[in-house]
């Protein structure tokens, strides 16, 4: 079929002006300026409120070992978080619509970003360096999660903005160079700029029909690895659920790249953790971790004790999200009753602590566990016996916490609020 060439319209010719027409049209013009000065009022600019740290905030000194006992040190509201958000020297966090950059010992604030529009949720990313490190901001924009802002740690100045197409219920999870947001429906990945590397699931209005593998499905729990995004995914015509890997920085025509994707044993799964070659997934009937590789061949399964409920709820984590902590040197898995420390390479079980309300993290030498008594204290190895535990009254014994370090101070998101406690003197 022959295509028909755009042709460039022709500049009609200049029109004699009068007195009259000089007239109008300067009060055209001061309209025009009015205009602009009323858009600039109701701008994004307008409807932000930034006020920058007047310094970069210090870090503060490394924990050189385990104290024997902790004492809060301040706390402050952040709705707009599930775990203590810790990036570059700061403690972040983000509570109605404003994110503030706290530094760590005292909880001053050094700086805040404000905008009109509520948060959806606050993230952070791109850590691989200390420069490239971003305090991520995402506003909501009526339903839509859409409007993000990528804020320096230390200074809380804007770094980087753009408009993703995420929902309500998401959040937004990092491998040390990109972030993810997650999604029922769509997932999208990003690299440091900013700039998508990857949009998976359902699209609004697909620039390639049938760029997506299975755009019908719900992923209903999602973790992102070093290179590799893995996605529990329940589709219209499975039987039971499906664990689907993809590559988070390449698409090929437009098209995910896909690692491997494979039908699971049952319905009702769940994300465990995924590490540079394995990813591990919890099954019921009868509850067990199983492990697979990067084929998606099964390289083990490990009976775990968990209630019905229990298994509900790891199956449909918030936001897809799995209560999963991982840093250099472990990765722990919270059951919604025990902790489950796994080897950070081949996700293999090495222990189970019991009667806990969250992921461990490691301080100093050791992991700390939180407990309904305060804090649970692992040998060295990290991987138990429980060697002590560091008494710490919470007003509510039974509830998840979720912890995160910054030097020595250790911090909790507890519900809605974080508190941040410090080796007591």
């Amino acid at each position: 079929m022959a295509t028909q060439q755009a042709t460039r319209p022709r500049r009609p010719a200049p029109e004699r002006r009068t007195r009259g027409d000089l007239i109008a049209g300067a009060v055209l013009g001061v309209l025009v300026l009015a205009g602009a000065v009323v858009f600039g009022a109701t701008s994004d600019a307008a409807r932000t409120t930034s006020e920058p740290a007047a310094a970069p905030i210090v870090a503060p000194p490394p924990a050189t070992g385990v104290p024997a006992a902790f004492t809060e040190a301040w706390r402050a509201p952040s709705r707009a978080t599930r775990s203590p958000l810790v990036a570059g020297n700061a403690i972040v966090t983000a509570d109605g619509s404003t994110v503030s950059g706290h530094t760590a010992a005292d909880g001053g604030t050094a700086w805040t970003y404000e905008r009109v529009e509520p948060l959806c949720t606050a993230g952070a990313g791109f850590g691989a360096s200390a420069d490239s490190e971003r305090v991520l901001a995402l506003y909501r924009n009526g339903e839509w999660c859409s409007e993000l802002t990528a804020l320096r740690p230390d200074t809380g100045t804007r770094a980087a903005a753009r408009n993703p197409d995420l929902r309500g219920d998401t959040a937004l999870i990092d491998n040390g160079t990109l972030v993810a947001g997650t999604g029922a429906l769509t997932i999208e990945v990003m690299r440091s700029d900013l700039v998508r590397t990857l949009e998976y699931g359902y699209l609004d209005a697909p620039i390639n029909g049938g760029s997506q593998p299975r755009p019908q499905c719900l992923h209903a729990s999602t973790l992102l690895g070093v290179d590799r995004l893995a996605v529990i995914e329940r589709c219209p015509g499975d039987a039971t659920d499906r664990l689907s890997v993809i590559d988070p920085d390449d698409t090929k025509d437009g098209k995910p790249v896909e690692r491997f994707s494979k039908t699971l044993p049952a319905s009702g799964t769940g994300l465990v953790a995924i590490s540079g070659t394995r990813v591990a997934v919890v099954v019921p009937d009868p509850a067990r971790i199983v492990v697979f590789d990067e084929q998606g061949n099964e390289t083990g399964s490990f009976p775990v004790t968990m209630t019905d409920a229990a298994l509900a709820a790891a199956a449909d984590p918030p936001a897809g999200v799995p209560a999963t902590g991982a840093d250099a040197r472990q990765v722990s898995w919270w059951t919604g009753s025990s902790t489950v420390l796994l080897d950070p390479e081949s996700l293999t079980p090495l222990a189970t602590v019991d009667g806990t309300l969250g992921p461990g993290v490691t301080y100093g030498d050791a992991t700390l566990v939180p407990v309904p008594d305060g804090l649970a204290v692992l040998g060295r190895s990290g991987t138990g016996p429980v060697v002590r535990t560091i008494p710490v009254a919470r007003a509510d014994r039974a509830a998840p916490v979720r912890l995160a370090t910054q030097g020595a101070v250790l911090a909790e998101q507890r519900g809605a609020e974080v508190v941040a406690l410090v080796p007591a003197r």
